[in-house]
């Protein structure tokens, strides 16, 4: 994930990895994406772990929650402190659970101490084994795990509190909007009401019955969703308890191993960037859900 000039990445064995992207458009500059712009003495970008398999960050934007604090912020400009998540980068690995690690270290402008050091480690009984991908929504993480899907609150960031397990059959991913959970799984496309994230439910009628459904993401009213050797779906979901799928689409063959798709707009078009084993990156077009 992307904050402010850097790019997070989760590197299976490699564990966490911080790349410096702030001149990747920028024809000046030969090395675009860079990991080690500094002395070693002052930047290590790496966090290990045994087997990271996702990163997620509470926001995008280059904020620094220090700079928050303070009378001119609490009494004069009458600003809401930052809640304490946003200190950290969440990981998930597949062996060790989830992992935190405060990266304001990379925003406060001090650049003799850009390194990453464990906050936590957590996977009490083993419920997060095998996890492999985590969704946050506000101090909420849903991590799918081979347990299924697992909330925890991490309103006290570095006190994690279980809120809820639910069973799914092989689950892979998730996408969160608004009070709607969309998941992946062996079934397909699934969806559960988090309205209350202490109860979360599974709606057994509304889902979509894809082959190998993998990464989703939602953009207002349509989920896409990677399918594998179908390429990707195109999933109305305006309304979340009744999903409809509206196409399945492998661009002529050329999607045959598709794992991650992502939707991003310009000024006049819309793009899916879509992930395929086979073929690498391809970027797609899309005028209209249907085109």
């Amino acid at each position: 994930q992307l904050r402010g000039e850097y790019l997070f990445a989760a590197e299976g064995a490699n564990g966490l990895r911080v790349y410096d992207v702030a001149s990747v458009a920028n024809k000046g500059v030969s090395q675009r994406i860079i990991d080690a712009p500094f002395s070693k003495l002052g930047h290590d970008p790496q966090l290990r772990t045994a087997d990271a398999s996702c990163v997620a960050l509470p926001s995008n934007q280059p904020i620094n929650p220090a700079r928050n604090d303070g009378e001119l912020m609490r009494v004069t400009n009458l600003e809401q402190p930052f809640h304490p998540i946003y200190n950290y980068a969440l990981v998930t690995d597949r062996r060790e659970g989830l992992v935190l690690t405060n990266i304001n270290t990379f925003a406060d402008g001090d650049l003799n101490n850009n390194f990453l050091e464990r906050a936590l480690t957590w996977n009490p009984d083993g419920i997060l084994d095998g996890a492999r991908h985590v969704t946050l929504g506000g101090h909420f993480a849903y991590i799918i795990a081979s347990s299924g899907l697992v909330v925890v609150d991490l309103d006290q960031p570095l006190q994690p509190v279980l809120a809820a397990t639910l069973p799914l059959r092989d689950a892979r991913a998730s996408a969160l909007q608004f009070r709607y959970l969309f998941v992946s799984d062996a079934d397909g496309f699934g969806v559960v009401d988090v309205t209350d994230p202490y109860a979360p439910r599974h709606l057994d009628d509304a889902g979509v019955a894809l082959n190998d459904a993998q990464r989703i993401y939602v953009a207002r009213t349509y989920a896409y969703v990677a399918a594998g050797s179908d390429g990707f779906a195109i999933i109305d979901v305006a309304t979340p308890g009744a999903p409809q799928l509206y196409q399945l689409f492998n661009a002529g063959g050329a999607l045959r191993d598709t794992r991650d798709v992502v939707v991003g707009s310009t000024n006049a078009s819309l793009f899916a960037y879509v992930a395929d084993g086979v073929g690498g990156l391809k970027v797609l077009q899309l005028t209209s859900p249907d085109s």
